[in-house]
């Protein structure tokens, strides 16, 4: 199975889970950050997972800093499994999974991770896939 495949089954493994602010598992809940830590590590992927931002903390440029140390690498072709970062409101930016068939993504508004069909609803402004070979070799 190819780590984009083991991203998506990890992602969809998570749907229902509530939602919770800095939440990092499926027990006591994900919020957009824990469920692409999760989901990444399935698919070989890691690193240090950001703690103690708030819901509204919109420094895309952090972000993707943060995303390039967890062995992803930035694309603009889309493929299961790979990492949106979206811009979901004013401030506001969000992580969600493209499961091929839509997101798999945290959602605040509903209180529980949920798989959304088709094209997200807001801009996505970077996409990232793990580097199967850097993961390989163990970089």
């Amino acid at each position: 199975m190819s780590a984009g495949a083991r991203v998506v089954a990890a992602a969809r493994g998570t749907v229902g889970a509530r939602f919770r602010l800095h939440g990092r598992d499926v027990e006591s809940g994900l919020d957009c950050v824990g469920l692409a830590a999760l989901a990444l590590g399935a698919g070989g992927a890691g690193g240090v997972v950001p703690q103690g931002y708030r819901l509204r903390s919109g420094d895309a440029a952090r972000v993707a800093a943060t995303i390039e140390t967890w062995g992803l690498t930035g694309v603009v072709d889309a493929q299961p499994g790979d990492l949106l970062l979206l811009a979901a409101g004013p401030g506001q930016i969000h992580l969600a999974i493209d499961s091929g068939d839509g997101i798999v993504h945290a959602d605040a508004m509903l209180r529980r991770v949920v798989e959304r069909p088709g094209a997200p609803p807001w801009p996505v402004i970077g996409r990232w896939r793990i580097n199967e070979r850097r993961i390989n070799q163990g970089e």
